[in-house]
C-alpha cells in the first residue's frame, strides 16, 4: 500500500512521514493508541479513532483524549525541531467531533533548542513500571517539570504531605473498586499480556519486573512474569491537573503531560502513570476535593530512575494514515 503522504507547508513527504512517526510514539491507556492522521493541503490533521475507546476504563473518552493530546505534543515538537513554524487548530470543524487538531507547518525558523531537545527525547521516553531508585529528584528539575506543564495550560500542583498520603489512600481505593468490577477486568485483560509481536496493547515482556512494594504505592500489574525487588523508595509522584474540564482542556492536558514526559526523559528520569484515582469518577471527584477543588485531575505519574524494559510497540504508518479527504482539504 502506498501511504498518502505528500508535501505540506515547508515538510518535504520525509519530514512528514518522519513527524507522523514521532506522533504515534505517545503513551496512551493500555497501549490502545487511539489516534489517526490526514495529509492535506491545508496541514495535518489528528483524528481520535473511537474503535479504540475504553468503553469500561474510560466511560467519557477523557483518556482518549489525553492520548492523543501526547500525540499532539509529539508532532508540534517534531515539526518545530524541523524548522517550521506548528500552527495548531483545536477541533476546527464543530460538525466532525472525531477532528482533534490540525497542524499547519509554515514560516521558516531556526529550531529552539528546548524543543529540539524534547523532540530528541521522544523515541527514548517509555513507561517504566520496575522499581525506582531511592535517590530524591533534585529541585531545580521538579522545577523543570512544573514549567513544562505550565507552558501547555496545565498545572502540576505542590503535594503536601497530608495530600499525599491522601492521594495514596484514593489509589488504593481506586484500585480495589476496578479488581471488583468484572467488566473492567474483561476490558484489561483484552489490552494487556499480549504476545511479543502485538502491535498494539501490552506485551507481557514489556511491563518488566514489578516493584513488590514501591512505598506503597499501587501499580497495575501488565503481565510481568516475576516481582522485582522489594521498593521502599519514596517516588516522586504528581498529579497533572486543568483549571475546567471541557474536551479542550482534556487535549490541552495530553500535551501538557506529554511535555512533561518528555522533560522528565531529557533529565534522565523514567516515569509511569498511576491511573487508578483519575479513572474511576468518584475516586476522581475525592481527589480533586483533595487538591482544593479549583484543578480537575487529569493524570497521576510516578517518576523516577528506573532499570531498562523492552519498547512497547506500535502500530505501522499505514495502520493510523486516513485517506485524503475526497474534497482534497
Amino acid at each position: 500500500m502506498t501511504l498518502p503522504i505528500t508535501s505540506i507547508g515547508l515538510l518535504d513527504p520525509d519530514q512528514v512521514k518522519s513527524a507522523i512517526g514521532a506522533a504515534v510514539l505517545a503513551p496512551s491507556t493500555h497501549n490502545t493508541q487511539p489516534w489517526r492522521f490526514r495529509c492535506t493541503h491545508a496541514g495535518l490533521e489528528l483524528h481520535a479513532d473511537p474503535d479504540r475507546a475504553l468503553p469500561v476504563a474510560d466511560a467519557d473518552r477523557r483518556e482518549l483524549l489525553l492520548s492523543c493530546g501526547a500525540a499532539l505534543f509529539n508532532l508540534r515538537t517534531a515539526i518545530a525541531a524541523l524548522g517550521a513554524h506548528p500552527a495548531t487548530t483545536l477541533f476546527p470543524r464543530r460538525d466532525d467531533p472525531a477532528l482533534l487538531a490540525v497542524v499547519r507547518p509554515f514560516a521558516a525558523r531556526r529550531p529552539d533548542g528546548r524543543l529540539v531537545q524534547l523532540a530528541d527525547a521522544i523515541p527514548r521516553r517509555h513507561t517504566n513500571r520496575t522499581p525506582f531508585e531511592a535517590d530524591a529528584i533534585p529541585a531545580s528539575v521538579v522545577a523543570r517539570l512544573r514549567h513544562a506543564a505550565e507552558v501547555e495550560q496545565a498545572w502540576l500542583p505542590r503535594l503536601s504531605g497530608q495530600q499525599l498520603e491522601g492521594l495514596r489512600e484514593l489509589v488504593h481505593k481506586g484500585h480495589h473498586a476496578q479488581l471488583a468490577d468484572p467488566a473492567f477486568l474483561a476490558e484489561w485483560q483484552q489490552w494487556t499480556g499480549r504476545a511479543p509481536d502485538s502491535r498494539d496493547g501490552v506485551p507481557e515482556n514489556a511491563a518488566g519486573s514489578m516493584p513488590s512494594n514501591n512505598g506503597g504505592w499501587v501499580l497495575r500489574d501488565f503481565g510481568s512474569r516475576d516481582r522485582g525487588r522489594p521498593d521502599d523508595s519514596e517516588p516522586l509522584v504528581v498529579v497533572i491537573g486543568s483549571f475546567d474540564d471541557t474536551k479542550a482542556d482534556r487535549l490541552r492536558a495530553g500535551q501538557a503531560m506529554q511535555r512533561v514526559l518528555l522533560t522528565a526523559t531529557a533529565a534522565g528520569l523514567d516515569a509511569s502513570f498511576i491511573s487508578q484515582p483519575v479513572e474511576v469518577p468518584p475516586i476522581r471527584a475525592e481527589l480533586r476535593r483533595l487538591l482544593g477543588g479549583g484543578l480537575w485531575p487529569q493524570i497521576v505519574l510516578r517518576l523516577g530512575r528506573g532499570t531498562p524494559v523492552p519498547w512497547t510497540p506500535r502500530r505501522s504508518l499505514a495502520d493510523v494514515l486516513m485517506e485524503p479527504s475526497p474534497l482534497g482539504a
